[in-house]
């Protein structure tokens, strides 16, 4: 499979100026979302879910963490308003990747985390292998117990991660990336 190879070797996250109209389609938004749902989901929990923002669900999303924001600040800049404002419309499509992991009497929390995580990932997938950009963030909303009951989440829910996807308008620059001989060792058995 040498597109795919390529593809992962060359995947790369774009800022979100570069994430530009259109967005995907309901029918490849399906599609995209049932590609990301195909992950490792030890015990089939599905221990994860979607919140989709866009037009004025996304706008009155970003008007709401705007007013929290100056509930608890004070007024806001007009710099400071408008990027709460429009958090959740820099991108044509924002995807929420809620991770709904509980106690579980075999599968342990941290693999339902790791299921929503690769979630993710998978998600990003989709959204390039159907041509658009994406790029994971998490920002202050997901860690904030108020912000999160504003976008829908449930008191022992927590955000993985919001997924913006886009047209890309630009090419994806390089980064350095780990040496590999800095992060792999290749076990000899029990220490002595």
């Amino acid at each position: 499979m040498p597109d795919l190879l390529a593809h992962l070797s060359n995947r790369r996250s774009l800022p979100l100026p570069a994430l530009v109209e259109p967005g995907p389609s309901a029918e490849e938004l399906t599609q995209i979302l049932t590609i990301a749902a195909r992950v490792p989901d030890h015990g089939k929990l599905a221990p994860w879910r979607f919140i989709v923002f866009s037009g004025d669900g996304a706008k009155r999303a970003g008007d709401a963490l705007a007013d929290l924001a100056q509930s608890r600040e004070g007024e806001l800049s007009e710099i400071r308003r408008r990027v709460e404002e429009t958090r959740f419309t820099r991108a044509p499509l924002v995807v929420a990747v809620v991770s709904t992991a509980a106690e579980h009497v075999k599968i342990p929390i941290w693999e339902q985390q790791l299921s929503a995580g690769a979630v993710c990932l998978n998600l990003i997938h989709g959204a390039n292998a159907k041509g658009y950009a994406a790029t994971w963030l998490t920002e202050w909303p997901a860690y904030d117990a108020e912000a999160r009951v504003i976008l829908g989440l449930k008191p022992e829910e927590t955000v993985a991660g919001f997924i913006h996807i886009g047209t890309p308008n630009e090419a994806p620059s390089e980064r350095p990336r780990p040496d590999l001989a800095d992060i792999v060792t290749h076990y000899q058995g029990p220490a002595a």
